[in-house]
């Protein structure tokens, strides 16, 4: 009975806690965090490619929240224990399934935006350490009363 319990309020709470952020995802209102929401490299990259992941991944997560939802209350009315054990084993792995799945059209739309965004201007990728040769960015002056350059020169 305790197991069974533990079970089920934990399926509810999973549950609330996907549906509330698949809301706020699909509103828009989730804040870019490390926590909630979809957080891959490409939906972390920038605002706008945060909030498309997680209005995409909205959907899912909400019927992933729901499910954990539904499953946990019917653990909680007291089912004979081999159902029990059948509702909360499909309601977990629904969960998880879709909650997955919308994580991946997620990410897929994050690093759609973030393909589409021009690409920051460098000095044509010529050497690894780019910032170091001297044609790559503004000469610095050497600091006054300093006989050495702020940038050394190669022999």
């Amino acid at each position: 009975m305790t197991l069974r319990l533990v079970l089920g309020v934990l399926l509810v709470l999973i549950g609330a806690v996907l549906v509330a952020v698949a809301v706020l995802g699909g509103r828009a209102r989730l804040p870019r965090n490390r926590f909630a929401g979809v957080r891959t490299r490409s939906s972390l990259h920038s605002g706008p490619a945060f909030v498309a992941a997680n209005k995409v991944a909205a959907p899912l997560l909400g019927a992933a929240g729901a499910i954990g939802v539904i499953g946990g209350v019917l653990v909680l009315t007291g089912p004979p224990v081999v159902l029990a054990w059948v509702i909360t084993v499909v309601s977990v792995i629904a969960a998880v399934v879709l909650a997955g799945l919308g994580g991946a059209l997620g990410d897929r739309a994050a690093a759609a935006l973030v393909a589409e965004a021009p690409a920051p201007e460098t000095c044509g990728g010529a050497c690894t350490g780019c910032d170091l040769v001297a044609g790559c960015r503004p000469d610095v002056a050497a600091a006054p009363g300093s006989t050495s350059p702020a940038i050394p020169e190669r022999p």
